[in-house]
Order: C-alpha cells, then sequence, then structure tokens
C-alpha cells in the first residue's frame, strides 16, 4: 500500500520595506522580489504609514532604515517589538558606530546590515532571522574583532561563548541547553565575566556583549 505524503512548503516571508527614500526602496524591491519565498507586502516613508500597514497586512518581517522622514527607525523598531512582537526587525544602515548597533539590537531588530553590504548580505539576514537567529554585516563584525578591549581577552574560551550568547539574547536556561551545562554553572560563569570586565549590572554587560562579541 502506497502512502501519500504531502510536502509542507516553507512559510511565505510577508517584507515590508521602510525607507525615507524612494529610490533605496526602488532597489530594494528589484533585488528582493525575484525571489520566489519573500512578498514584498509594502513600502513606507514614514512610521506612521509603515504602522499602518502593519496594521492591515500580515507582515511578519521589516527592512528598517534609521533615518526616517518623521521619527526614527531605532523608536520604530521598538514600537513594532511591543505592538507586532511577531514581526522580525533587519534594521539596514548607513551608520557603522557601535551605538547604533547596539540601541537598535536593543530596541529589538534581530540583524544590522549595512547599506553598502553586498545584496547577498540582505539575502543571509533575512534567512538568518526567519530561521531564528541574529545577523551582523561583515563590516561590523571586522569592525568588532578590531575593537576587542584587553579586559575581554582574560575571559576563557567557555566565558568567551557565554559572552556570545549574552550577545544575542538567550537567557540563562536558553544557554544552557544550548551549551550543555547546568544554569547554575552559567549563572555562575556570569558573575566572573562581570567580575574580570569590572561591570556590575545586567544591562552593562549586556552593552558589552553587544558592542565587543558581534557574530
Amino acid at each position: 500500500m502506497t502512502e501519500n505524503l504531502t510536502v509542507q512548503a516553507a512559510p511565505q516571508i510577508q517584507l515590508l520595506l521602510i525607507d525615507d527614500h524612494p529610490l533605496v526602496r526602488d532597489g530594494l524591491r528589484a533585488r528582493l522580489e525575484t525571489i520566489a519565498s519573500i512578498t514584498i507586502a509594502g513600502e513606507a516613508g514614514t512610521a506612521e504609514d509603515a504602522l499602518a500597514i502593519a496594521a492591515s497586512k500580515p507582515i511578519n518581517l521589516i527592512l528598517m532604515d534609521i533615518n526616517l522622514g518623521t521619527g526614527n527607525g531605532i523608536s520604530l523598531t521598538a514600537r513594532f517589538k511591543a505592538e507586532y512582537p511577531h514581526i522580525a526587525v533587519i534594521m539596514l544602515s548607513m551608520h557603522e558606530k557601535t551605538e547604533y548597533v547596539n540601541q537598535s539590537m536593543q530596541a529589538g531588530a534581530r540583524a544590522y546590515v549595512l547599506k553598502d553590504a553586498p545584496a547577498v548580505e540582505i539575502i543571509e539576514a533575512i534567512d538568518t532571522v526567519i530561521a531564528g537567529g541574529t545577523y551582523f554585516s561583515t563590516g561590523l563584525k571586522k569592525q568588532s574583532a578590531n575593537s576587542d578591549s584587553d579586559s575581554g581577552q582574560m575571559l576563557t574560551q567557555r566565558e568567551k561563548s557565554i559572552l556570545t550568547c549574552i550577545a544575542t539574547g538567550k537567557s540563562n536556561k536558553h544557554i544552557a541547553r544550548d551549551l550543555g551545562l547546568s544554569v547554575r554553572t552559567v549563572e555562575t560563569h556570569r558573575l566572573n565575566i562581570k567580575r574580570k570586565l569590572n561591570i556590575e549590572g545586567q544591562a552593562d554587560l549586556i552593552r558589552y556583549a553587544l558592542s565587543n562579541v558581534i557574530a
């Protein structure tokens, strides 16, 4: 007896492009609309238009610029995270400074890609975020590697692995599961990391991780 097997199709990506420059949106659309798994569900140049589209269409992914005609992409990302937590945000920006990366990730972005990055990086970022991960442009990775502080060199390989997990926003429970450790062991490593780096609070630890362990 032959069984009928049904292959489930991958969910369609409903993408919203947010940039205050129409030419930039046109360029992104041209790059992305040829990909079968992506539907360009809308475009917006302002925060108000973006929120209106999200309220009326089944958006599940956003490419967001930091500089908008009204408001800015970082605050808009935080609002999307609060009002539409199922929508993942990829920040697409010309700004390379660590402070912009940190603020974007803290606001809820799942990836940070530089506008002058090759098109393949945008595709990689989309694939990574849809799969549940985080992504940073190659240029940012190199910048981070070149700016590692001396204090960071005092960390053991295990502590560096945990710091990388912290940078991606994972909880102690998730870190323990991923690294095959107990939650108590992860907590001990966190304390040791903060002691070696002379860091007191959890927020400061997260900021350090975002600044120094972009991966």
